[in-house]
């Protein structure tokens, strides 16, 4: 699976941009600010329906002054092309479409052309809290599994509902807030039992992914965190109701559920040096492409913005000596330095181009 080509109107800082691209590597070029993780990001949204990079509204997204943008790439997914069209109208209404058919829910187009971005932000796994991590798992297993993504989206407004009630009024209906209750209990099942069984697969390809990028310095280790794996969430919700009652919001449900990371024991977030750090949320990234391409068999589209800036030299080897030698599919690669990424595509013997990005525009391409 390939992007083909891709056209972006009034997305971020591009008036009106269109490329065709290498279904192998691709690398866009630039200083800082140019536009070039924008494009990427314009990538991420046409398979996910949302930045990849920013957490705002779709609104943001936006070029300054205008009312829309639009987006349009054509893939190649086992041997047909696929026509896929991301527009914001009004900075509001979103509309995805496959081959001229509008989705009548977007959460069914996730999944059909998986991706994978690693970028400098993604620190923030390790070091914020864990909403991010759940972010991440979430993002991956709904990749691979549509009864999840389903689930999940029945849960959070569940719980969102559940939360604006315990808001509402000091003087709370008990069988309305049980109603709540047994409504979270089956999608909680599900994505309690799913997360437990992709922690099991994930662990160790995540472990293989960082020896190979560390050259075997380190011993790492993730651990899967939620308390529905010992206790029913009925349970813990009817222990915790004048809890919940109190501080107006749902204090237990897998939405608190969390991941462990350490390295050589310690918790990452402590004791973790710069490198070990980037290292480990790559290889949790790299882990992630591995386990979408057994899923989905064709492989993840990855996008790669910015990584060589803020790693090593040693690890920098690492990292291209795997990209080399595993079974990517397309990658796309940012850098500051036209140099540097030169001497990259000298390592790849496959086809490639690149794009010299300047401010919103691409000014020339080989």
């Amino acid at each position: 699976m390939y992007l083909e080509s891709l056209k972006l109107l009034n997305f971020k800082n591009y008036d009106a941009q269109a490329l065709e691209l290498s279904p192998k590597l691709n690398c866009f070029v630039g200083k800082n600010g140019m536009g070039k993780t924008n494009l990427l990001d314009s990538i991420h949204y046409l398979c996910m329906c949302k930045s990849g990079v920013m957490r705002s509204s779709d609104r943001i997204l936006v070029r300054h002054g205008e009312a829309f943008f639009r987006l349009d790439g054509i893939f190649k997914r086992e041997e047909k092309r696929e026509n896929i069209v991301a527009k914001i109208i009004g900075g509001k209404s979103k509309i995805i479409e496959r081959n001229k058919v509008p989705y009548k829910r977007i959460s069914e187009h996730i999944g059909l052309l998986p991706v994978v971005i690693i970028a400098p932000n993604d620190t923030q796994l390790a070091m914020e809290g864990s909403e991010e991590r759940r972010r991440f798992w979430d993002s991956t297993i709904s990749q691979s599994d549509a009864k999840y993504l389903k689930n999940l989206l029945i849960y959070n407004k569940v719980l969102a509902q559940r939360n604006a009630y315990l808001k509402s009024t000091r003087y709370l209906d008990e069988s309305l807030l049980g109603i709540y209750d047994q409504q979270l209990l089956a999608p909680a099942e599900y994505i309690s039992m799913k997360r437990k069984a992709f922690a099991a697969i994930f662990t160790p390809i995540f472990e293989t992914a960082y020896r190979k990028i560390s050259n075997d310095q380190e011993k790492v280790s993730l651990v899967y965190k939620s308390k529905l794996l010992e206790h029913k969430l009925e349970t813990l919700l009817q222990e915790t109701r004048e809890k919940d009652k109190i501080l107006q919001r749902t204090t237990q449900g897998i939405h608190k559920d969390d991941w462990d990371f350490r390295i050589n024991t310690f918790p990452v977030k402590k004791f973790a040096s710069q490198g070990q750090l980037k290292s480990y949320v790559l290889a949790l990234k790299l882990a992630q492409y591995d386990l979408l391409y057994q899923k989905k068999i064709v492989p993840p589209i990855l996008l790669l913005d910015d990584i060589f800036d803020k790693l090593d030299n040693d690890r920098v080897k690492q990292l291209l000596t795997l990209l080399v030698q595993e079974d990517f599919g397309q990658v796309f690669i940012t850098d500051t330095d036209e140099n540097r990424i030169e001497k990259i595509i000298q390592l790849f013997d496959v086809d490639y181009k690149k794009f010299i990005v300047n401010r919103g525009q691409i000014i020339d391409n080989a």
